[in-house]
């Protein structure tokens, strides 16, 4: 059996965004790129599933739609244990567009188990991995906390209102990972990283898909108005511009 990870590579949650003048592009000067954090918690899960499978998960891999300027993101999920890695050439437009292609690979090498965090950092779509699997017409669950792998069967948790389910299912499918999955993500060690260097990674361009999104321009959220400082004394102040001002009481 062979497990994917979908990774995405997008600024560090420190990153102060910016965009160029037209407010329709990022402005990548000076950004720190990173494993998208839920796919790093995805890709902990998977390795530590592979080495308590026994033998019976083959490999771990990992893909990213992204340009050639990704792949030291992608070389740091091989340090931390990936055995290999897929890339498609194209820039990650949108959700729609991402999981086209990363299903198109999927498809193509036969990956039994794909996984997927439950959104990226940076616009927050939630919709890659559930499209993933309708294109591939394969069963998809999320909002996955809970995966093991035992002699061959999968079962997984999920949350649910109320409460949690426990979900066995038949591979293919695909699973939309949150917070829980895992502890604590790995870190690369110096011999990962090392590693690293000689693991390939498969370049392939992208299939042709229909254009359903355009970004026109992008806003930045208002500037916060001025903090005001109240006496400690003087409450009734305090109190006057909480309801009448911030209408919070």
């Amino acid at each position: 059996m062979k497990i994917l990870v979908c990774i995405g590579n997008v600024p560090d949650t420190t990153t102060k965004i910016r965009f160029d003048n037209e407010m329709k592009n990022l402005d990548t000067n000076g950004v720190q790129w990173v494993i998208n954090p839920w796919d790093e918690l995805a890709l902990t899960r998977a390795l530590e599933i592979k080495e308590q499978s026994g033998g019976k998960i083959e490999k771990v891999s990992v893909i990213n739609v992204g340009k050639a300027d990704a792949e030291p993101t992608i070389r740091k999920a091989l340090a931390i244990g990936a055995d290999d890695a897929f890339r498609i050439d194209a820039e990650p437009e949108n959700a729609y567009f991402i999981a086209a292609q990363i299903a198109e690979v999927a498809k193509q090498e036969n990956f039994d188990i794909i996984l997927a965090g439950k959104e990226a950092s940076d616009f927050n779509e939630a919709a890659t991995g559930s499209m993933i699997a309708e294109f591939m017409d394969i069963n998809s669950v999320s909002a996955v906390t809970s995966f093991d792998f035992v002699d061959g069967n999968v079962s997984l948790k999920r949350e649910i209102d109320g409460g949690k389910e426990t979900i066995s299912v038949k591979t293919p499918f695909v699973a939309i990972v949150q917070k829980g999955i895992c502890i604590n993500p790995r870190i690369a060690a110096m011999r990962g990283i090392m590693m690293a260097r000689s693991k390939p990674i498969k370049v392939s361009n992208p299939v042709q898909t229909q254009v359903l999104v355009e970004y026109k321009a992008f806003d930045l959220p208002q500037p916060k108005a001025a903090c005001k400082i109240i006496d400690p004394v003087e409450t009734d102040k305090l109190v006057d511009l909480l309801h009448g001002e911030a209408k919070v009481i």
